[in-house]
């Protein structure tokens, strides 16, 4: 006979089960309402979100754009000004070296006046005179060198500023690259979108850098080195001007004292060659006098002995009559005209003899004065010759080195042109 199984477990109540399902169905709805509710929210955020993405994507795009367009506008400002500095550097670079050159041309006035003032340091006796020539050589030097001081000041001047400019473009340079990189990574930036296939999640992107700047120290940093440039290249110009105006006033002085440093050597040589003639003359007379008086002294030697013989004569006469016998020895008038004779032939000796030595003295002092004429002159021909040489020297200041042909051969002193009869004279004298 069959037995029933009953399960050992707990009996709910018929209460209990329906409370159970009431308690189901209301769960259920409840979390359908929620999940419903969610869903809504979560549509609702997501639009939002989406909008908010797409806005704030286009609002950095056109940051992005702005900022590009931006430090654009700041290298186009430094490509001119990099543009107009490399162009002041060049244009203070040749005039640095046109400077240099007209320093270095200086050298040739200055070795000119010391070489004029050395060769007139060969002059002779009374012609070592400091004349107005010296003085203006010596004030030649003087010029020449205050000029080279002057140039070498702007000189270094100039190497200065050039040092400064190159520092300030390698700033610019370096700000330059920079706003270039710049450009370059916020074009790259601009160009990436959302199917670009290099963008990917970074390990904290928003952290800030070292070494980070504001947009205002940014700002500031460019603008610094822009009016620097600017700065420097106006006193370059500046400079520019003043080493253009000194080399145009050295150039200036140098040739006004030149031109009065050769006005005093022509006037020079003109008082000598009016000295030179006059002592030529002079000794053209002395020589003249000298014949003459050499001339009257055999014509009173002459008449010296023609006196001498007359004396002679005379004293035999006289002697021979003492020879008279006795009473005959009587003084009578041949013996007193003999007597007269004798005397008067004494004294006319004595005159002849004193006026025959003061004919000697007087041609051995023009004898002596032509010596000092004839040395004088020699000096005065030596000092033409040297002015000369100078004056044929001070060539090399107006004619290119090339064609500077001397015409007085320094070692020799001889002339390699046509000289006049005046100059010829100087020449043999030397």
């Amino acid at each position: 006979m069959a037995t029933l199984s009953v399960k050992p477990s707990p009996r709910f109540q018929l209460p209990d089960w329906h409370t159970n399902s009431y308690l189901l169905s209301t769960n259920a709805e409840r979390q359908r309402d929620a999940s419903h509710q969610i869903r809504q929210e979560a549509q609702v955020l997501c639009n939002e979100t989406n909008n908010q993405t797409i806005w704030d994507e286009h609002d950095n795009r056109t940051r992005l754009a702005e900022r590009i367009d931006t430090v654009n506008r700041w290298k186009e400002m430094l490509d001119k000004c990099l543009t107009d500095l490399d162009a002041e550097i060049d244009a203070l670079t040749q005039m640095k070296e046109s400077a240099e050159q007209n320093l270095q041309a200086k050298n040739l006035p200055l070795d000119v006046a010391i070489e004029c003032l050395t060769l007139r340091e060969s002059r002779r006796d009374i012609d070592v005179v400091k004349d107005p020539v010296e003085e203006e050589l010596h004030k030649e030097v003087e010029v020449t060198e205050a000029t080279k001081k002057a140039l070498q000041q702007k000189i270094s001047q100039a190497f200065e500023k050039l040092c400064l400019l190159q520092e300030v473009r390698q700033q610019l340079n370096s700000d330059h690259r920079g706003k270039m990189e710049t450009v370059d990574i916020d074009r790259g930036c601009f160009s990436l979108n959302l199917k670009s296939p290099n963008i990917s999640l970074k390990i904290n992107p928003t952290r800030v850098p070292n070494g980070s700047t504001t947009l205002q120290q940014w700002d500031d940093c460019s603008q610094f080195n822009k009016n620097r440039a600017e700065a420097e290249m106006k006193g370059a110009i500046e400079l520019r001007e003043a080493i253009a105006l000194t080399i145009a006033k050295t150039n200036n002085e140098l040739e006004a004292q030149r031109v009065a440093t050769e006005f005093a050597f022509r006037k020079r040589l003109w008082e000598m060659e009016k000295v030179y003639r006059e002592l030529k003359w002079q000794e053209k007379n002395t020589l003249e006098e000298i014949a003459e008086l050499q001339e009257d002294i055999r014509h009173l030697e002459e008449d010296l002995r023609r006196k001498l013989q007359n004396l002679k004569l005379c004293h035999t006469r006289l002697e021979t009559r003492t020879y008279r016998p006795n009473v005959e020895l009587c003084r009578d008038q041949a013996q007193c005209g003999l007597t007269e004779e004798a005397q008067q032939l004494e004294a006319t000796t004595a005159a002849l003899k004193q006026k025959l030595a003061q004919a000697q003295d007087a041609l051995d002092a023009l004898y002596q004065h032509l010596a000092r004429l004839q040395a004088d002159i020699a000096c005065k021909a030596n000092s033409m010759l040297l002015d000369t040489k100078c004056m044929d020297t001070r060539r090399k200041l107006t004619m290119p080195a090339e064609k500077f042909v001397p015409e007085v051969d320094t070692f020799t002193r001889t002339t390699n042109r046509t000289l006049s009869p005046l100059k010829t004279c100087q020449l043999q004298l030397t």
